[in-house]
C-alpha cells in the first residue's frame, strides 16, 4: 500500500480511536526522554539544550525510518499508529468542546480548568469572554501544531518527517520558554520556530479557504492576518490566530500580551463552534493536500 493509503489508515485511527493510552503514545515517550535529559542537564546548558533539540527528533526520526526493512505487515501495524500520534484532531476539537460546553452550562470554574487541556495560560483569573477567546485561539493555534504541521512534514519526508516534527514541537513545549529553561530551551524553542515556520502560514491560508467555504468575514480574515499577524511574542502562533479573529469578527485577547482583531461582534459560545468548524475544513484540505503529495 502507498504511503498516501497509511496516512489515510492514521486519520481513521484518529477520528475513530483518539489518542492511545498513555504507556502506548509515543508523545509520551519523547516527553519521558526529555524530562530524563532535561533532569541531567549540565551547567552548560545552552550546549546541552542544542544536544537535546536534536537528538530526539533525530532519534525518533530514525527509529520510524528503520521501520522500512520490517516485512510489509509490520509496518503497517506499527507505521499507522506512529503517524496517527503525530497529529490529534479529534482531541482537539474534544478539549474546544469542553470548554464551551462548560462556558454554556455558566460553570466558570470548569471551563477554566478544561482550557488547560488546550494551552498552558494561568485561567483562574479569567472570565467568560477570555475563556472563550483564549479556546479561540488555541484551535486556531493547534490548527498548526496538532495537524496541518506533521502532515506536512509527512507529505514532505513521510514518517520521519512527521516524527521529528512532533519531537520538536514536543522539546518546544516542554523546556522552550522563558526564565527557568531560558538557556537549556533556547535551541528547542528556535528549531520550533523554524520548524513552524511555513505551517503556520499554511494553515492561516487553509483557514482563509475554509472561511469561504463556511461563509465567514474573508476580506477581514486577510487584512487582521496581515496587520496581526506579528503582534505576539512567537513568529509564527499569530499568524493562524490572527486569520480566525478576522474571519469571526471578534477581537481576541490576552492580556498584557497582545490583541488580535477588531470587535466586530461581541464574543460568545458560538464563537467556538465557528471556529472549529472552519479547522475542520482546513484540516480536511490538508490531509487530501497531504495524500495527493504523498501519491504522487
Amino acid at each position: 500500500m502507498t504511503a498516501a493509503a497509511l496516512l489515510a489508515v492514521a486519520l481513521v485511527f484518529d477520528l475513530v480511536l483518539g489518542e492511545p493510552p498513555n504507556a502506548m503514545h509515543p508523545v509520551v515517550w519523547m516527553g519521558r526522554l526529555i524530562g530524563f535529559l532535561e533532569r541531567h542537564a549540565p551547567r552548560w546548558e545552552l550546549v546541552y539544550g542544542a544536544f537535546i533539540a536534536l537528538f530526539v527528533p533525530t532519534l525518533f526520526a530514525a527509529g520510524a525510518w528503520s521501520l522500512r526493512f520490517l516485512p510489509v505487515t509490520v509496518y503497517w501495524v506499527l507505521a499507522a499508529p506512529l503517524l496517527k500520534s503525530t497529529f490529534a484532531l479529534r482531541a482537539l476539537g474534544r478539549a474546544a468542546g469542553a470548554v464551551r460546553d462548560a462556558v454554556a452550562a455558566e460553570k466558570l470554574d470548569a471551563a477554566r480548568a478544561a482550557l488547560r487541556s488546550l494551552c498552558s495560560r494561568d485561567a483562574h483569573s479569567l472570565d467568560a469572554t477570555l475563556v472563550v477567546a483564549a479556546t479561540v485561539e488555541s484551535v486556531a493555534e493547534n490548527a498548526s501544531d496538532s495537524f496541518v504541521a506533521p502532515l506536512f512534514y509527512y507529505a514532505l519526508f513521510g514518517l520521519p518527517g512527521a516524527m521529528a516534527y512532533r519531537a520538536i514541537n514536543t522539546a518546544d513545549a516542554m523546556i522552550g520558554y522563558h526564565g527557568r529553561y531560558e538557556r537549556l530551551g533556547k535551541a528547542a524553542a528556535r528549531l520550533d520556530d523554524l520548524a513552524n515556520f511555513i505551517p503556520a502560514r499554511l494553515t492561516a491560508l487553509l483557514l482563509l479557504i475554509a472561511g469561504a467555504a463556511a461563509r465567514l468575514r474573508v476580506r477581514e480574515g486577510w487584512r487582521i492576518f496581515r496587520r496581526d499577524g506579528g503582534v505576539t511574542e512567537s513568529p509564527n502562533a499569530g499568524r493562524p490566530m490572527a486569520m480566525m479573529a478576522g474571519l469571526l469578527g471578534v477581537q481576541l485577547e490576552k492580556v498584557g500580551h497582545y490583541r488580535l482583531g477588531d470587535a466586530h461582534a461581541v464574543l460568545d459560545v458560538s464563537h467556538i463552534d465557528r471556529a472549529w468548524r472552519a479547522v475542520v475544513i482546513a484540516a480536511t484540505l490538508a490531509a487530501i493536500g497531504a495524500m495527493v503529495a504523498r501519491a504522487v
